[in-house]
């Protein structure tokens, strides 16, 4: 019997809707949208099939991520969501050359800083002027106090990887500012979550 490649995210059906709301406000009308670190596929096909008009290419850099997000799609039938393609953020060759927006869910804590730094070069590049740089996790913020279940999660991938962990704000904000990407708003979410949107200048 063949194994069914497709993985599920169980915080995925409570923030895709949420998130979806946001992306209608930000992201533009046409064009082609790069997700980067997609992991199981769930949000790129629950997005792609809201938002018609957009053409979603999901990546990511695991190849049984990759495997999954491929199943999805092709579950899905969808005309505007492409299929999947290695993408390791931190590395300095995309293969993506333009795109009308980039949208990065739950990567920056739970991999090296470098892939964020990564992440804010590649978006650089691939955007025009204007165009969005969406981020959806958890964060810190300078000032204020971390939630007690976002500072036991920061704890838990501590342990697990002494690279990942809840970034600050102020610290992507500032990364972002040196790669030519302007700071456009920081939107409150379910269970402690923080959007952030960014756009070429």
């Amino acid at each position: 019997m063949e194994t069914d490649p497709r993985r599920e995210a169980p915080a995925t059906a409570r923030n895709r809707d949420p998130i979806l709301a946001v992306l209608r406000d930000v992201l533009p009308v046409s064009g082609h949208v790069l997700e980067i670190a997609s992991g199981t596929g769930e949000h790129a096909v629950h997005f792609a099939a809201a938002l018609p008009d957009l053409v979603w290419q999901p990546t990511d850099p695991d190849a049984r991520a990759r495997a999954s997000i491929a199943a999805w799609v092709q579950q899905a039938g969808l005309a505007n969501i492409e299929p999947p393609l290695e993408l390791d953020a931190a590395s300095g060759a995309w293969p993506v050359d333009a795109a009308q927006a980039v949208v990065c869910i739950n990567m920056v804590h739970i991999s090296p800083w470098a892939a964020t730094e990564g992440l804010m070069a590649g978006a650089a590049r691939v955007l025009e002027s204007g165009y969005p740089l969406v981020l959806y996790g958890p964060y810190r913020r300078d000032g204020i106090t971390l939630e007690p279940s976002n500072a036991a999660f920061d704890e838990d991938l501590k342990r697990r990887n002494s690279e990942w962990g809840l970034r600050s704000v102020e610290t992507v904000r500032a990364c972002a500012l040196d790669n030519g990407l302007a700071f456009d708003r920081l939107v409150e979410m379910p269970a402690n979550n923080l959007m952030l949107v960014f756009r070429k200048r």
